[in-house]
């Protein structure tokens, strides 16, 4: 008994599936190949350590920069620490930070963690608001009791542990 059909109609049918499925498989993968870099994860810090992201991966990190944490170097580098409502992140950034940019403040940040677990930002964004913020932002924010969207200050009761 053959595998091919009897009829060439189907025979022709099944050639020509033959010979365009191994063209299609490829060009998906090769999609998906290309893409790899271009996904970007958004955590705040509590996901982040929760995910345990590993270093070097490009995440955007988002949360509110805390009270006297801003740290500028003669080098051009700014430290800071983002932090939700039970986690901080250290964050190192070189270049100028944005004119919205300031302490008590939203930001998300793009970069990747390091070996030391400090998050290396290429990319700092800054929000005036939160109405501005992003839908994951909010809702992340929200579920940690961050949000400020009526103009409350945030409540720091709980003693935030760092990411390590």
């Amino acid at each position: 008994m053959s595998l091919w059909p009897k009829s060439r109609k189907a025979r022709r049918r099944l050639t020509v599936l033959l010979a365009v499925a191994p063209v299609v498989v490829l060009a998906a993968g090769l999609t998906l190949y290309g893409m790899r870099d271009s996904i970007s994860l958004f955590y705040t810090p509590a996901q982040a350590a929760a995910a345990k992201v590993p270093a070097g991966r490009k995440v955007q990190l988002g949360g509110l920069v805390q009270a006297g944490s801003v740290v500028k170097h003669p080098d051009g580098r700014v430290e800071f620490v983002v932090a939700d409502h039970t986690t901080a992140a250290k964050v190192s950034y070189r270049g100028d930070l944005p004119d919205l940019f300031r302490e008590g403040q939203g930001i998300v940040a793009s970069g990747a963690f390091d070996a030391s677990g400090g998050f290396v930002a290429t990319q700092v964004l800054a929000k005036h608001d939160e109405r501005y913020m992003p839908r994951e932002v909010s809702k992340a924010l929200k579920e940690q009791g961050e949000w400020r969207g009526d103009g409350a200050a945030p409540s720091y009761d709980a003693p935030r542990k760092p990411i390590s």
